[in-house]
């Protein structure tokens, strides 16, 4: 078996027969395959898994917890594949070399990808809610999660980050909830185009821009997307989510600005750490008072895209609002810190591409003060493919007095080319007129923020694919205290 070859597809399975057989997870800490992991355990399935971060001594705490949990984990040699009853989930970029593979394929063990077997469970469940877009799936996902826990829906919930409302002492990596009501709630990816094996009842789409393929093909996956559910929620305020429209069934529909628009947001207050506005349901002309504790005009969109996906699966707009009141927000997405003794505020966030990044530092120059945006570029594939687009968002978003900092991008073993890095992007951004510096290693980028930050700065940490940024950020905080 080769990594570019189709996986080892399992014939379809109920629910109950999901649960009776073995399962083995490579890489099993990744955003993607963690919440996963934990559904499938909370079902009752027995879960093994490797993963390199493990091996290399990242986020050590997460692993322990997972161990605390009762699964079973094996360093990443091939040792925790013994049996061909296993089933190894693993993405489909790992490369034919892995030891899992290596051994599951010795062994004959069938093979899902991630995005496979998070449709098997999907597609099991009595009611599902997807949630699709280029960005801001992760928290429609974890707001939408939250609205129908808060209104007693005891949904099951699959994210991509930590949603805060879940996080507990037992539970602090908190990307899933394993509910008993009959929801299932996912965010869906159309990158490699596994959006199409899904079945919802409800289609949640905010927005369809360029990223990993053309709008040609975006719009073919999005608009079978949309046909296959039996009621979709789309932001009409995006011209290729509106263009869209007649493929779905039936509508609930959003915006800020749209005439046509079910649901609308008036009266916005922006200020630092959060959000008010006024929702109005042009149906029956109610009107509802909203208050986020998130910042943003983007996260505005991603709260009535919430609501909208909530109320085309039977919650009433205004309990929707309501519980949106306590949305405590996701990990790593626009997620304060703290602020020093100095007076300098530090920023974990998850952007890593144009529509992200953009969205994030939108939000900081909303607000007075220098912002200081570290930047770690989560692969050098992705550099090359968005690098320039990317360098344009930040030179044009930023002000002169604002700086990028950029240290070489993550890289934990493999063979992609690592011929241009970060010094490219550098280069674009001054380009543009941007203020950027390259430091290769990220230790050294740190010493250089606490010596040149002064009080007012901002100090945002941005990057993909590395849990580690999150500690990164706090000792940055402490440093600068």
């Amino acid at each position: 078996m080769t990594a570019s070859a189709e996986p080892t597809t399992l014939p379809a399975l109920t629910a109950h027969e999901l649960t009776t057989r073995p399962w083995f997870f490579c890489g099993i800490g990744g955003s993607g395959m963690l919440p996963l992991a934990l559904i499938l355990k909370g079902h009752g399935a027995h879960i093994a898994g490797s993963d390199r971060g493990r091996d290399q001594g990242r986020t050590p705490e997460k692993f322990a917890w997972l161990e605390s949990l009762g699964f079973d984990l094996y360093p990443q040699d091939g040792s925790g594949i013994t049996s061909p009853a296993q089933v190894l989930v693993a993405s489909a970029a790992v490369e034919d070399t892995v030891p899992e593979v290596v051994r599951a394929t010795a062994l004959g063990c069938p093979r899902m990808s991630r995005a496979q077997l998070l449709a098997t469970l999907f597609n099991a469940a009595k009611a599902g809610i997807a949630v699709g877009g280029t960005s801001g799936k992760s928290t429609v996902t974890g707001m939408l999660g939250w609205i129908l826990t808060a209104t007693d829906r005891d949904p099951t919930i699959m994210n991509g980050a930590v949603m805060k409302n879940f996080v507990s002492t037992d539970a602090p990596f908190a990307s899933a909830r394993v509910g008993s009501g009959d929801l299932f709630v996912s965010e869906v990816d159309e990158s490699d185009g596994s959006i199409a094996l899904y079945r919802p009842q409800v289609a949640v789409l905010g927005n369809v821009s360029l990223d990993h393929k053309s709008l040609e093909e975006l719009r073919a996956l999005f608009g079978d997307f949309l046909a296959l559910a039996d009621v979709s929620a789309i932001n009409l305020d995006d011209a290729e989510t509106a263009g869209l429209a007649s493929r779905a069934k039936r509508l609930v529909t959003f915006g800020i600005t749209s005439a046509e628009a079910n649901l609308v947001a008036s009266q916005i207050v922006e200020r630092p750490t959060m959000l008010s506005a006024t929702i109005h349901d042009r149906r029956n002309g109610s009107t509802h008072p909203l208050a986020l504790k998130v910042p943003g005009r983007h996260n505005l969109y991603n709260a009535l895209a919430a609501i909208a996906g909530a109320n085309a699966a039977g919650v009433p707009v205004a309990e929707a609002v309501a519980a949106l009141g306590t949305f405590a927000g996701l990990a790593r997405r626009f997620d304060i810190v703290g602020a020093s003794a100095g007076g300098v505020t530090v920023i974990d966030d998850f952007g890593h591409n144009p529509d992200k990044v953009g969205a994030t530092l939108r939000t900081l120059k909303a607000h007075p003060g220098r912002v200081i945006a570290f930047f770690q570029p989560h692969g050098y594939g992705p550099l090359r493919q968005m690098g320039r687009e990317l360098a344009e968002v930040i030179a044009k978003t930023l002000d002169s007095d604002d700086l990028t900092i950029l240290c070489d991008p993550v890289y934990f073993g493999g063979t992609v080319d690592r011929s241009q890095g970060s010094e490219r992007i550098v280069e674009f951004i001054r380009a543009d007129g941007g203020q950027a510096e390259h430091i290769p290693e990220r230790a050294a980028c740190a010493d250089h923020i606490v010596e040149i930050a002064h009080p007012g700065d901002r100090v945002v940490v941005m990057g993909a694919r590395d849990d580690t940024l999150t500690q990164f950020a706090k000792d940055l905080l402490a440093r600068l205290s």
